[in-house]
């Protein structure tokens, strides 16, 4: 029990990213993939690796404005289990969409906005992915935390290929979700406005403790004033 609540995020964590994955392959079985399971597929694991990529971006947040340090255990799962849904993603477009059809892919890549972005966005992830263990973080030193910050650049490229693959952003209102999310993410990063929310959050979580507190004694003060009124 005390392993379980010394570590019941990292366990919530890997079970909610492995999820997306086991629902698929269940879904496959059971042939629920709709008409078109490649492109379902597809766009399944692409929305995983993007809500894994934001939530990975919100732990620095959740600890430096929130006070929640838990969060910080995490962010290194969150970021790669979002990079092996990316690592699923390119492989069915180009495996089983493509056929490795290296000419078509090519042209693909050339010639569509959409896939332009995503290719980007693995490309820049490829270093963080791979630089991610202890042993590089040795070894890189000063050098590795200036290179993980090209996630704040993934993350929007990412968030674009989205938003280039959909067609009416009206209809379809994700990718503006995502982009909203991943704009505050990035704003609680700069030094004003973490301060200044920070600031909030503590006086926020003053004012709920304070009403925690205060809560049951007035009403014990109620009770007692209504014992009051009733005996006289």
């Amino acid at each position: 029990m005390s392993w379980l609540r010394a570590n019941w995020l990292q366990l919530v964590v890997h079970i909610g990213a492995l999820a997306p994955l086991g629902i698929i392959i269940l879904d496959n079985y059971r042939y629920n993939l709709t008409a078109n399971p490649i492109q379902e597929v597809t766009v399944r694991t692409g929305k995983a690796a993007l809500v894994l990529l934001v939530l990975s971006l919100a732990c620095t947040p959740l600890n430096t404005v929130f006070g929640f340090r838990q969060a910080l255990q995490v962010r290194r799962a969150l970021g790669l289990y979002g990079f092996m849904y990316i690592v699923l993603h390119l492989a069915i477009f180009t495996v089983l969409d493509y056929g490795l059809d290296l000419w078509l892919i090519g042209e693909a890549i050339a010639e569509k906005y959409y896939v332009i972005a995503g290719f980007l966005a693995f490309l820049i992830l490829i270093p963080l992915a791979v630089t991610s263990t202890r042993g590089w973080m040795a070894r890189l030193g000063k050098r590795w935390k200036s290179l993980h910050k090209l996630v704040y650049l993934a993350v929007p490229v990412a968030v674009a290929h989205f938003a280039l693959l959909v067609k009416s952003l009206s209809s379809r209102p994700e990718p503006l979700i995502f982009g909203a999310a991943t704009i505050m993410l990035l704003a609680l990063r700069i030094p004003g406005v973490r301060r200044a929310s920070a600031n909030c959050a503590s006086k926020a979580r003053y004012y709920v403790r304070s009403l925690c507190r205060t809560t049951p004694m007035r009403r014990r003060h109620y009770c007692t004033e209504n014992t009051r009124k009733s005996s006289s």
